[in-house]
């Protein structure tokens, strides 16, 4: 199980996913409780490999999620440029608008919730896509 994980200092976008793309998990989680959230999760799921974004506060992730874990389960950035505009496309896939808000174009549309979960599983998706890019 690979777990996506895009960084924040408010909140944090967490999604657990097979290597056959399976979508096992996803939610947006306060950053105050990610380090609760992750050991559950790695209590349920045999993870072993994580991806992290790339850009604002993953260094700082990336350590603490190697005491939340495992030193032995890699973590490997992924680029995370423009996942936020492709999480925001993603999401109207995932939750297709409702009566009349079908009318609203797709660019004008800004989803009623953070899309950080789904940021998550597009890192996921970017390393699957481009695995043998990364060293494990």
């Amino acid at each position: 199980m690979i777990l996506g994980f895009d960084p924040g200092s408010q909140k944090c976008g967490i999604a657990i996913m097979d290597r056959e793309k399976q979508l096992h998990y996803h939610q947006v989680i306060e950053s105050l409780e990610v380090v609760k959230k992750i050991k559950n999760l790695h209590q349920k799921f045999d993870i072993d490999l994580i991806v992290i974004g790339d850009q604002t506060h993953s260094k700082t992730w990336k350590q603490s999620l190697t005491k939340i874990i495992s030193k032995t389960v890699p973590i490997i950035k992924i680029d995370e440029r423009y996942s936020s505009l492709e999480a925001r496309d993603r999401y109207w896939q995932m939750y297709p608008p409702q009566g009349i808000f079908r009318l609203i174009p797709l660019g004008m549309r800004i989803p009623p919730k953070p899309v950080d979960d789904i940021v998550a599983i597009i890192l996921i998706e970017r390393y699957l896509k481009n695995d043998s890019l990364y060293r494990v």
